[in-house]
């Protein structure tokens, strides 16, 4: 789960982290008014969308030479103007693709005199199962080229857990953005703040892009990515309050009500599979045949006739689905159980698509009998190879 910049920033700051003033606004009136309990003479409006690259953004509503989603601003009209200009509009970043996202609110701080910037962020090492920082001197920029172009500036370690933060680390961070005395300090605190975030809410990610040096000697984080993870949820209330169910992709919106794993691809066939490692296997065996997925969707271990109705449902909702593959797998997860959703999902949305079925495991004579006598056009297949192959040739047959 992402949660806002705004919000990161209030979280992070609960933590001991240095963030400058901000007032989060839902409208224009709310923009202008926080002018008033900020420090000022300097302003920054922020678009608030769980999207990075805001600043280089475009809104399709406006012109090409439009300011982006982040702007200065030395006044109250200079707020309001770019309030007017953001809200309700959609913003098109490197990340959000063609369609961009819609800006629903804001985020009016203080400014800042900003003499140097640097990237600072803890990650999930899956290779040693630790908390990692990711250090740079080259703050501002996107990391990724900054790895490609110039990667001896970007420093990483990890931390033990047995032992935890310890002085050494925040030594080792202020070493690598070239720091020393009092800002060597400061650096090594706010390495310790968003260690003691991290895990004080089960956080995957905690980006700082820039951690500033700003006018008077003093580090700030300007703008903080968070992300959460979704399993721990259960076990942070307060963090799972932030949610922003307008941000996320209304499919899996739904599919996470129903406990089904699903991410939107750009594809045109469906895939329903059981188990994240075979549902992998499907898509690339999809692509290789000469097609693209629609979707990763892991119906899990454990679905019934209801979720895997759902299932379909969720998959058809894309305009852009020709055809769908389902290739389930039957360990605790029933064949015939399977068969039944399927069934019951293709007869209730009225299946218009091609439908490809390979069915192994517990109960697949019973499944594959179920399917035969449906009296749906149903393909069945005899393993993974020939339902990959089956529903890319049904799908070209449609041209």
């Amino acid at each position: 789960m992402n949660i806002h910049e705004y919000q990161a920033k209030e979280l992070l700051a609960k933590f001991g982290a240095p963030v400058p003033a901000g007032i989060a606004a839902l409208t224009v009136e709310e923009a202008v008014a926080a002018v008033d309990t900020l420090p000022g003479p300097l302003y920054v409006v922020k678009a608030q969308i769980h999207a990075g690259g805001r600043g280089k953004g475009k809104f399709k509503e406006l012109g090409p030479d439009a300011k982006g989603g982040v702007r200065l601003a030395k006044s109250k009209e200079e707020v309001e103007a770019a309030a007017r200009d953001m809200l309700g509009n959609t913003l098109v970043t490197i990340q959000t693709g063609p369609e961009g996202k819609q800006v629903n609110r804001l985020y009016v701080t203080d400014g800042a005199d900003i003499l140097k910037e640097f990237y600072l962020a803890l990650l999930v090492d899956r290779g040693t199962s630790r908390i990692s920082f990711v250090v740079s001197t080259e703050g501002g920029m996107d990391i990724e080229e900054v790895a490609h172009n110039t990667p001896e500036k970007i420093h990483s370690f990890s931390v033990d857990p047995a032992s935890g933060f310890q002085p050494h680390h925040g030594r080792a961070v202020a070493a690598a953005l070239n720091l020393s005395g009092d800002l060597a300090k400061q650096a090594a605190k706010v390495a310790s703040s968003l260690f003691d975030a991290f895990l004080g809410t089960d956080a995957e990610q905690i980006e700082i892009n820039p951690l500033a040096l700003c006018e008077g000697d003093k580090l700030y984080v300007l703008d903080a990515k968070v992300g959460f993870d979704g399993n721990a949820l259960f076990r942070h209330p307060d963090v799972l309050a932030l949610r922003d169910e307008t941000e996320e992709d209304p499919a899996e919106l739904e599919a996470s009500k129903y406990d089904l794993a699903y991410i939107k691809l750009d594809g045109d066939i469906g895939c329903m599979v059981n188990g994240a490692g075979l549902a992998m296997a499907t898509m690339d065996i999809i692509k290789l045949n000469g097609m693209f997925p629609a979707n990763f969707l892991d119906v899990g271990g454990g679905a019934n006739k209801e979720k895997v109705t759902n299932a379909f449902k969720i998959i058809l909702r894309d305009p852009n689905v020709k055809g769908i593959l389902v290739n389930i797998f039957g360990g605790i997860m029933k064949c015939d159980i399977i068969a039944e959703g399927i069934i019951a999902a293709a007869k209730e949305v009225n299946l218009s698509v091609p439908l490809v079925v390979r069915l192994e495991g517990t109960n697949v004579n019973e499944g594959k009998e179920l399917l035969a006598n449906s009296g749906l056009a149903i393909v069945p297949a005899d393993d993974l190879g020939d339902a990959a192959r089956k529903i890319v040739a049904e799908v070209k047959k449609l041209g």
